[in-house]
């Protein structure tokens, strides 16, 4: 008996941004799949994940840097919430307040 079933393929990096920089330059996620061979969720996957965000500044950050960023700054904020409650209960209070 023999196993018909398609192994899941690998793609290294620079194929999937290349395939993210063929959809920013005007080509569809279908005919992408189509030409490529490639699972359309895939590649929606790869343009969420590799697709850049060019910022005032000129830098130029992918999603996933974004992601990254976000999740810092939440973990930052928490951390400063948490420094503002320990200080509020460190501090002695006057007896005019």
């Amino acid at each position: 008996m023999v196993d018909n079933r398609k192994s899941p393929r690998k793609f290294d990096e620079e194929f999937k941004k290349s395939i993210v920089k063929l959809y920013e330059s005007g080509k569809t996620q279908n005919a992408l799949a189509n030409e490529y061979g490639i699972a359309l969720s895939s590649i929606a996957r790869w343009v969420k994940q590799y697709s850049e965000v060019k910022m005032d500044d000129d830098t130029i950050l992918t999603a996933r840097q974004i992601k990254q960023l976000q999740k810092r700054n939440a973990q930052l904020e928490e951390e400063n919430l948490i420094l503002k409650k320990a200080i509020a209960i460190f501090t002695p209070r006057s007896t005019n307040d």
